[in-house]
């Protein structure tokens, strides 16, 4: 797959095609969008939204969550506020997220069967990585839509007068539903 990807970007480069996608760090519509890392909102999260490159900051992880209140989700939209103008978030969780139902202690043993060792496991837990909540997952992605947001609303970093929105978007056709 690398060297499919390589090949791919010599000939983009050295075609110039990048030349379509040249824009400022700054975003055009003052907006950033804390997503979800599903595959299918790709290229379905900017069309749905009637965006094109330059126009929002786009922060993307495991189910749109913020799973630390100072962790790098909050550090990016702190840096896309205070350096680079972002003046409103929206937070876009989607149906049928593949964290909805993500089971922590499964995931541990998922590791270890893939060599993570327990005394490993209880190093980092020893550190203060607590694996029940860091790994879990939600059951409703509308609830945890809006305790993203309500953490944002309420963050002692984040201006009063950064506006803070929050959507489900459906995974297929990509219609928003406000929460």
């Amino acid at each position: 797959m690398i060297e499919e990807i390589l090949e791919y970007n010599k000939a983009f480069v050295s075609g110039k095609k990048y030349e379509q996608y040249i824009t400022s760090k700054y975003p055009d519509k003052k907006t950033a969008i804390l997503s979800c890392m599903d595959t299918r909102l790709v290229e379905l999260l900017p069309a749905a939204l009637g965006l094109k490159n330059g126009d929002v900051k786009i922060i993307k992880n495991a189910g749109g969550v913020i799973s630390h209140p100072f962790g790098s989700v909050v550090r990016s939209l702190l840096i896309a506020i205070y350096e680079l103008g972002v003046e409103e978030i929206l937070v876009v969780g989607h149906t049928d997220c593949g964290v909805q139902g993500t089971n922590s202690a499964e995931m541990i043993s998922r590791m270890k069967e893939r060599g993570v060792s327990e005394k490993m496991l209880q190093m980092i837990s020893y550190c203060g990585v607590d694996f029940e909540s860091w790994l879990a997952g939600f059951d409703d992605v509308y609830a945890s839509v809006e305790q993203t947001a309500e953490l944002l609303r309420k963050h002692p970093l984040i201006p009063g007068d950064v506006k803070i929105y929050g959507f489900v978007m459906d995974s297929v056709t990509g219609e928003l539903d406000p929460v």
